[in-house]
């Protein structure tokens, strides 16, 4: 089955988890090498203390790496997300968004060691910002990597 991100993107704004916590995908490249997701505070993501909850904060930044990371590598390797962390550094207020991108030389890098049958666990960082550009959380992804075997 052929990955197509065009074809998730058009969906992933209905995704149900997402429309719940506010979060929207507000920009993609055409060649799928960035993708900026934002979240708006409103009653549906407050904490108790009025600021956007955590847990907000960590799915707009689950899936996104991952997905580049397929989509950049192609068919013939197996892309899975092993483990998250998460720096929550101020309190996230208004509208946060984050901006994911993996640099060609990266993909570069990860494509050859999986080709020489390597074991792939590249990690991937990003910061969750507010309107002002300020760090509201810092998120950490562990991801696995390996060519498909025949």
């Amino acid at each position: 089955m052929r990955r197509d991100p065009m074809r998730l993107l058009k969906w992933i704004n209905w995704y149900p988890p997402f429309l719940g916590m506010n979060i929207r995908v507000v920009h993609t490249a055409p060649d799928f090498s960035t993708i900026r997701v934002q979240s708006k505070l409103a009653w549906r993501n407050l904490n108790a203390v009025g600021t956007h909850f955590g847990g907000t904060l960590y799915a707009m930044c689950d899936p996104w790496f991952m997905l580049l990371l397929m989509h950049a590598l192609g068919e013939e390797y197996i892309v899975w997300d092993k483990a998250a962390q998460i720096q929550f550094l101020r309190p996230g207020r208004g509208t946060v968004s984050a901006t994911f991108y993996i640099p060609p030389e990266r993909v570069t890098e990860i494509r050859a060691a999986a080709d020489r049958g390597e074991k792939i666990e590249p990690t991937f960082t990003v910061d969750v910002v507010d309107e002002k550009n300020e760090t509201v959380a810092r998120v950490e992804k562990l991801l696995y990597v390996r060519k498909k075997t025949s």
